[in-house]
C-alpha cells in the first residue's frame, strides 16, 4: 500500500498522494488520513498486537481496514456481533479485523480473549471505532484498561482538498468531464464524508443523462438538494440558464 502519485487530467491536477486500495475503488490520501494510511503500510511491523483507527463517520475507516484485509489475510467481524467463532477464526489466520466497536461488543470477553491471543502468537488485530477508548462504555475493567493501552490512530474528517480528489475521481469513473469550479463548489457545500461524496456524484450523474446535459454547478447545486433534503428520491428542477 505504498504511496504513489498519480496524474490527474491537466485541468484537475491536485497535490495530494494516491494509491491504489487494492480493491476496485481508489483510496486518496491527504493530511486527514495518512496517519491510519501509514499504520496500515507498516503492517506487519507494528509495534504492538493491535492498533486502533478512530474517526467519524464517513471518514474511511471501513476502506481502509478492507485495505489491510485484503493484504493481511485477516477476517472481518462487527464488534456488535463477535461471539466465541471469532476465536477460531483468528486462530485460524493469526488476523482480523472488528470494526465498530464503539456500537457495542457482542462479548467484552471474548474481545479481552482475542487481544491476548494476540499478543501470544504474535497475531494482529485492526480495531475501529467512531469514539476513543475511554469515550466507550465497557463493563469489563481489563477490556477497558487494555483498549485504553492501545494508541488511537485517528482519520479526521476528510479535509477540502480531499473531498475534491474524492469527487474528481468518482466522475472520472463514471466517465464524466466536470469542471474544476463546479467541483469546488460541491467539496465547499457537501457534507464531508465519503458516502456523501457517492450520493451526490450518483445524483450528478442521473441528473445529466436526465437532461441531457453536463454537469454544470446549477447540476451540482441540485443534485446536493436532492441528496441532503430527499435522499434523491426526486432531484428538483434545475435552471437551465446556467451555462457552466
Amino acid at each position: 500500500m505504498t504511496l504513489r502519485t498519480k496524474a490527474e487530467p491537466e485541468q484537475l491536477v491536485l497535490s495530494l498522494s494516491h494509491r491504489q486500495a487494492q480493491e476496485a475503488e481508489d483510496f486518496l490520501v491527504s493530511r486527514s488520513n495518512a496517519a491510519a494510511v501509514e499504520l496500515v503500510d507498516g503492517w506487519p511491523d507494528w509495534p504492538h498486537p493491535a492498533a486502533l483507527v478512530v474517526g467519524p463517520a464517513g471518514s474511511g475507516k471501513s476502506h481502509l481496514a478492507n485495505v489491510w484485509r485484503l493484504r493481511s489475510g485477516a477476517e472481518l467481524v462487527a464488534a456488535a456481533k463477535l461471539d466465541e467463532t471469532a476465536v477460531g477464526v483468528f486462530e485460524a489466520r493469526r488476523a482480523l479485523v472488528v470494526e465498530d466497536i464503539d456500537r457495542g461488543v457482542g462479548s467484552e470477553q471474548v474481545l479481552f480473549h482475542l487481544l491476548n491471543l494476540a499478543r501470544e502468537t504474535r497475531g494482529s488485530i485492526l480495531l475501529t471505532s467512531r469514539a476513543a477508548p475511554g469515550e466507550i462504555e465497557i463493563a469489563l475493567p481489563d477490556l477497558r484498561s487494555r483498549l485504553r493501552a492501545i494508541p488511537p490512530v485517528r482519520i479526521e474528517t476528510p479535509d477540502e482538498a480531499l473531498m475534491r480528489s474524492v469527487l474528481v475521481k468518482l466522475f472520472s469513473d463514471r466517465q464524466l468531464a466536470v469542471e474544476p469550479h463546479v467541483v469546488s463548489y460541491l467539496a465547499l457545500h457537501m457534507d464531508r464524508s465519503m458516502d456523501m461524496a457517492l450520493g451526490v456524484v450518483a445524483a450528478c450523474d442521473r441528473l445529466s443523462l436526465a437532461m441531457q446535459r453536463k454537469v454544470t454547478r446549477a447540476v451540482a447545486a441540485a443534485a446536493l438538494a436532492s441528496v441532503a433534503e430527499n435522499g434523491d428520491d426526486d432531484p428538483p428542477d434545475v435552471n437551465d440558464g446556467d451555462a457552466g
